[in-house]
């Protein structure tokens, strides 16, 4: 019980910031270059039909008294409706999310798979052949855009070998989409019994995911050797030497528990950044992600569904923060929900 009270006060202290990015994000789309009104009325327009257009989107009404209205109606959980779309944002987010998400997960995955091993073999073997890749890889994992990676990987796999499927989205045209259920791909098609459809998504998710995993290995790879070296120096390690303790128990029982708290701090960041910020990857794979809805959104100062991204965005930030302060606790018994 204790502890549920102290998850519902962190919960309860991510409602201001949740308040406040709400209001942030109004008065920030408002002041988007471009008028909706002119944008949809189109360039013919005259100013009465500009006018009669701004009067039906709610444009001509002062600012205090749309900021109430958009309130109200976020209180009943409706977002407005896109304007780009014609769809509720509500729907657009929930169908456009998993998208995101099950990328993000799979580049964060693969990223994991790799730049966790490398980066203890490197903090266990300073400036040996290990720890110089895993710095060239961190380097060359910075230094290459995104959307020139994706590109790369597309022309050699796809064009050149033709292994690769077309990078248009995330199924082929010869599949159905599988019953959404969670809106991943990869989970409906199992629950659906449809391996067909799993590979076929599978297939689609590869070149997209190593785009990211590679520019995502870099953060996580270079604080795994940080938090590493800085555990294996420590006094607790020295004295578990002392005590005859093998090296296997020191590396992973000791060293690396310790050390994982900094790189969980460093996924979570990863994966905030990355989920929206991975719009390049979503325009050069036509993934219809959230990135590329919410980058439609602000070219046509689409508000509802601006505001709708950063709401959502800001959101699973929150959530995602309580999940890290949760895992800390798992990590590390020392660490528990201080007032």
């Amino acid at each position: 019980m204790g502890r549920l009270r102290q998850i519902s006060k962190r919960v309860a202290q991510a409602i201001p910031v949740v308040v406040g990015v709400v209001i942030i994000s109004f008065v920030l789309t408002r002041a988007l270059p471009g008028d909706p009104a002119v944008y949809f009325a189109g360039a013919t327009a005259d100013e009465k039909s500009i006018a009669e257009v701004r009067a039906n989107l709610g444009l001509d009404k002062p600012l205090p008294t749309q900021f109430l209205y958009y309130v109200r109606d976020l209180a009943t959980g409706d977002l407005g409706r896109s304007l780009s779309t014609g769809q509720p944002v509500t729907e657009d987010l929930a169908r456009r999310l998993p998208a995101s998400l099950e990328l993000t997960l799979c580049a964060l995955l693969l990223s994991c798979l790799v730049a966790i091993p490398l980066g203890v073999l490197a903090a266990t073997r300073p400036n040996s052949w290990v720890d110089h890749l895993c710095r060239v890889l961190v380097t060359t994992g910075v230094s290459m855009p995104t959307f020139f990676t994706g590109i790369l990987l597309i022309y050699v796999f796809y064009y050149l070998l033709g292994l690769a499927p077309s990078p248009l989205g995330r199924l082929d045209f010869i599949y159905i989409d599988p019953p959404s259920v969670t809106g991943f791909f990869l989970i409906d098609s199992i629950l659906a019994g449809d391996w067909e459809t799993f590979l076929g998504a599978l297939k689609q998710l590869v070149l997209p995911a190593v785009t990211l995993a590679l520019f995502t290995l870099a953060p996580i790879a270079r604080m795994t050797r940080a938090a590493m070296l800085s555990a294996l120096s420590s006094d607790f390690i020295r004295t578990a030497r002392a005590a005859g303790l093998t090296w296997r128990t020191i590396l992973f029982g000791y060293a690396l528990r310790n050390a994982m708290l900094p790189v969980i701090t460093t996924l979570g960041m990863v994966f905030s950044f990355t989920l929206g910020a991975n719009v390049l990857v979503e325009k050069v794979f036509a993934w219809p992600g959230i990135g590329s809805y919410a980058v439609e959104a602000l070219v046509a100062s689409d508000y509802a569904a601006v505001q709708g991204f950063v709401l959502a965005m800001a959101l699973l930030f929150v959530a995602l923060n309580l999940v890290i302060d949760i895992l800390y606790t798992l990590i590390d018994p020392r660490i528990g929900f201080a007032d």
